[in-house]
């Protein structure tokens, strides 16, 4: 699961930086998630150690009465924009200073590898995989390492336009493990209603409202 929407009223890209929550909205999201998650056979709840991540998982732990894991594994991805604007509009790569970063966006070079991504990433499922053999495991993570981990394993390429990744705030990229192996990848937006239109997956972008690397 992607988290909820996060309360950042200067617009950043906050990346792994403490101190970014859920905003009101976020919470809702993230309720009507649970609820959604409410009747499945979910004995496995595990979240990124980011604050947004851990507010997420919080009502779906709830909801079946469990503590939440944490695996550093579903952390977002770093990147050396972290703390800067960087958006649809907003100039960023007319700074001469940034174009260093952007000179290899099959790498990427403004950030973690994406074969590093992968890897962790199949970690974290592997681990919840076997943490609820035989039922669901829930993990919420953030939007860039979810859609590298899918596109890994539906033998897509992993360097992408950002603007067509499907995994819109508080969706549910669900993995389905015969054995120890994936058999099938799904994709569902319990809260879609709730998603501002233009951060819905596959929404054109808008200027000032610009989709950073993740998130």
């Amino acid at each position: 699961m992607r988290h909820g929407e996060v309360e950042n009223p200067d617009g950043v890209l906050y990346g792994r930086l403490p101190g970014y929550h859920l905003s009101e909205l976020g919470r809702r999201m993230a309720d009507r998630v649970a609820e959604h998650l409410a009747p499945r056979d979910v004995v496995h709840v595990c979240a990124s150690p980011l604050e947004r991540a851990q507010e997420t998982a919080e009502p779906i732990a709830k909801a079946h009465g469990l503590d939440i894991a944490t695996d550093r594994r579903l952390i977002e991805a770093e990147n050396v924009f972290q703390g800067k604007t960087f958006g649809i509009g907003d100039g960023a790569l007319r700074r001469p200073g940034n174009w260093k970063h952007v000179v290899n966006p099959f790498k990427p070079s403004w950030g973690e590898p994406y074969v590093d991504q992968v890897v962790r990433m199949m970690g974290a499922l592997d681990a919840a995989k076997d943490a609820a053999r035989g039922h669901e495991a829930v993990l919420v993570s953030h939007q860039l390492p979810i859609w590298i981990v899918r596109s890994f394993v539906e033998k897509r390429r992993l360097w992408h336009d950002p603007r067509r990744r499907q995994c819109t705030l508080a969706s549910l990229t669900t993995f389905t493990y015969r054995g120890d192996k994936i058999v099938s990848v799904g994709y569902s937006e319990p809260a879609r209603d709730l998603v501002p239109a233009h951060l819905r997956a596959g929404a054109k972008p808008v200027k000032g409202q610009g989709k950073a690397f993740g998130a």
